[in-house]
């Protein structure tokens, strides 16, 4: 095919042991740090499809739509790793569970209306947010004792899934830092996110499926906006190493990796604005 006569042998390689480092590294921190593996998986996907010449006009959707698909089989046994240390909320769960959704559908549809140019832009900025918050909000820090009433408890949810849908993630990049604002358990945030990446990543995928059937810029062995060869390889890293994740969590002070985590998210965010212009 014309797609792989441009590269040599090695640097096919060295894209495959990208993809299968990016699973790797999704894994883990979707399941240490219950920040999702999209948050890695979408910038990674993006800068590879750069390199590769992907159309500017889908390279952004098919960096979301392939991170959101991943996310499914990553969200199922990072949570059943979490639930079986019991840290798993399923009443919270069962409470913004329709929230949530409610918030992909509207990602959903927005994202079939925003070019690339402005989900890489939500992307960035709200990676910076995040970067942000991980680097220098204090330890111990809460704007009240517990999470809000209801409708403003579903309105959280809502937010999280739009937001997420949007950027490829599966929820837990927002979800952990704004349930610990409420003073919620910092465990049961990260195993409670978890699950919320699968009522994200369903709906979002196929979203991505449908919106991208017939786009002409899409590259090779990409299905509506899911690419397959992106998925074979990212996804039986993240399945693998996220039980591994949530095990870590358990076991060791997480501050340090936060930190470093932060840089990357800072680093990221900047890239992806200087793309921009």
């Amino acid at each position: 095919m014309e797609f792989l006569d441009q590269y040599s042998i090695a640097w096919l390689v060295g894209l495959v042991a990208a993809l299968l480092a990016t699973g790797v590294i999704a894994g883990v921190m979707a399941g240490l740090l219950g920040v999702g593996g999209g948050i890695v998986i979408v910038p990674v996907l993006y800068h590879l499809f750069t390199l590769l010449g992907v159309d500017e006009s889908v390279k952004m959707h098919v960096a979301v739509g392939t991170s959101l698909a991943t996310i499914i089989p990553t969200s199922i046994m990072s949570a059943r790793a979490h639930a079986a240390k019991g840290n798993l909320d399923f009443s919270l769960l069962k409470t913004l569970g329709p929230a949530l959704v409610i918030g992909v559908l509207i990602g959903t549809w927005m994202s079939g209306y925003l070019d690339g140019t402005a989900l890489t832009a939500i992307f960035a900025a709200v990676a910076l947010l995040v970067a942000a918050n991980m680097a220098f909000r204090p330890q111990g820090v809460t704007l009240a004792e517990s999470l809000p009433p209801t409708p403003f408890k579903q309105l959280i949810g809502t937010v999280i899934g739009g937001f997420s849908t949007l950027m490829g993630i599966g929820g837990g990049t927002l979800t952990v830092p704004i349930l610990t604002l409420f003073n919620y358990p910092i465990h049961k945030a990260v195993g409670t996110a978890a699950a919320i990446g699968l009522f994200i990543s369903v709906p979002g995928a196929i979203g991505s499926l449908m919106h991208g059937m017939g786009d002409p810029g899409r590259p090779p062995f990409t299905v509506g906006y899911v690419n397959l060869i992106g998925f074979i390889l990212i996804v039986p890293m993240t399945m693998l190493m996220a039980p591994v994740g949530a095990r870590l969590a358990h076991a060791i002070n997480a501050t340090r990796l936060r930190q470093a985590f932060a840089v990357f998210l800072f680093l990221t965010s900047l890239r992806m604005f200087y793309g921009l212009l």
